[in-house]
């Protein structure tokens, strides 16, 4: 019975390697956009300062947005 407790555990767990992917796909949902458009600002408006901020913004704003889709797509479903 001990066992069988413990083999259920052990299936709703991540592996390190499904960690690492998922960890990466999200840091990507995240640097993409942020980075862009810092660079983008930067060489439009030519203001470090204000790239910086409007960098910044777009950066929050996609962590939000990864936290719902990593919530969404890349947590593992229990088994009931």
């Amino acid at each position: 019975m001990i066992d069988l407790l413990s083999e259920g555990t052990q299936a709703n767990k991540l592996t390190r390697k499904e960690i690492i992917l998922k960890g990466t796909i999200i840091a990507i949902f995240v640097f993409i956009p942020s980075l862009s458009t810092f660079f983008l600002f930067w060489w439009i408006l030519d203001d470090l300062l204000q790239a910086t901020v409007i960098g910044g913004i777009v950066h929050f704003i996609a962590m939000g947005f990864s936290l719902k889709i990593s919530r969404k797509f890349l947590t593992k479903k229990r088994i009931s």
